[in-house]
């Protein structure tokens, strides 16, 4: 069996041979040359999100994008706050699991797998409860595939002055997010998605205004995400032992990102592959989960009506001849999920596809 497969899932996923060779290099994390590189990358993730230094500004979390998430809650939402959480997934949900155990004053918006939240419903619930003052939802929700609408409810953020949290995890480096336009104030994403990094961190764009608001809040000690800032802004200092070698492969990837041709033509090639897996997928008769909401990176389909076909001995024959997919995460209907960010091309797709062909005439 191969192991040098390529990873179609929404992170970690396949990087670059240059990415990978950039942790090649130790760093002791109270070097002035790896304190630099930490306060370029967080002037980096601004410049991507085009928001200005004197309104926004970067932390950096050690961790997986859920440390992040939950640093933003734990951290920003008081006990005199009430957070409107959206939920159509696995990652929403999580949120709503988080609020709880810090026993966060939240209301649940809660729709079905293949549901967008809606404005109306929005409106509706603030109405019901004007002690709501955030909202918080996941911009991309991997766990269908499904691309929620931002537009139309930052519309509602700022008619109500709501503090608005978005979970832009597998979505920011991967497609046009306007963080200022739509008054978002903390967008948390991790190093190992769309920017195509390796695990290890996140980070968090906050509004200065919002993060100066938040001191003093935060329900923990490691996640208090005022205290990260405020140490890592004096010179680039993490607060605690930062994933050094993970740094240094996220400047290479940020670098790489711009050398494609930034978020647009990152978004362009992951939409071109996704177009192209579901047009294939549909050519041998694989139907996908989400209809016209479909996102760009990572696509649910149905199992198909076959007495044989079995999960996990699929997966091993696309491993087997080099590439990783991912199981489904759909509550109550059998699904796999196919992802198309990081170093993966058209050419990919229509391989995978070919081969998902050939099992299914073995069969």
């Amino acid at each position: 069996m191969s192991l040098n497969y390529k990873l179609l899932t929404p992170g970690p996923l396949t990087t670059t041979s240059t990415v990978k060779e950039a942790m090649l290099v130790d760093h002791c994390t109270w070097d002035e040359d790896y304190k630099i590189i930490t306060q370029h990358i967080r002037k980096h993730l601004l410049q991507l999100a085009k928001v200005p230094e004197e309104d926004y500004t970067t932390v950096l979390m050690q961790g997986s994008g859920s440390f992040c998430v939950e640093s933003v809650l734990s951290s920003v939402i008081g006990d005199q706050d009430k957070v409107l959480i959206c939920a159509n997934g696995a990652y929403g949900s999580r949120m709503v699991q988080m609020a709880k155990r810090y026993n966060i004053p939240h209301v649940v918006y809660q729709l079905a797998e293949n549901e967008v939240p809606k404005a109306s419903r929005i409106r509706e619930l603030l109405s019901e409860d004007p002690t709501i003052n955030a909202l918080a939802m996941v911009h991309s929700e991997t766990t269908s595939g499904i691309l929620n609408p931002l537009e139309e409810i930052s519309e509602v953020v700022k008619e109500n002055k709501l503090l608005f949290i978005l979970d832009a995890m597998s979505s920011f480096g991967g497609i046009s997010i306007p963080v200022a336009e739509y008054q978002i104030d903390f967008l948390v994403s991790s190093a190992n998605k769309c920017i195509q990094g390796v695990p290890g961190f996140g980070f968090i764009i906050c509004n200065r205004k919002a993060l100066e608001a938040s001191k003093g809040k935060a329900r923990t000690v490691s996640l208090d995400l005022y205290e990260q800032f405020e140490a890592m802004d004096v010179d680039g200092k993490w607060r605690f032992t930062s994933p050094t070698h993970t740094v240094l492969a996220f400047e290479q990837a940020l670098n790489e990102l711009d050398e494609e041709g930034g978020i647009n033509a990152r978004y362009q090639r992951y939409k071109e592959n996704n177009d192209t897996l579901r047009e294939k997928m549909a050519e041998i008769g694989f139907q996908s989960f989400i209809g016209e909401e479909q996102g760009p990176f990572i696509t649910s389909f149905y199992y198909p009506n076959h007495p044989k076909f079995e999960f996990t001995h699929f997966y091993e024959f696309l491993k087997a001849n080099g590439y990783a997919i991912y199981p489904g995460k759909i509550s109550d209907i059998d699904c796999f999920r196919i992802g198309n960010i990081g170093e993966i091309y058209v050419e990919d797709m229509i391989q995978v596809v070919e081969l998902i062909k050939t099992y299914m005439e073995d069969l």
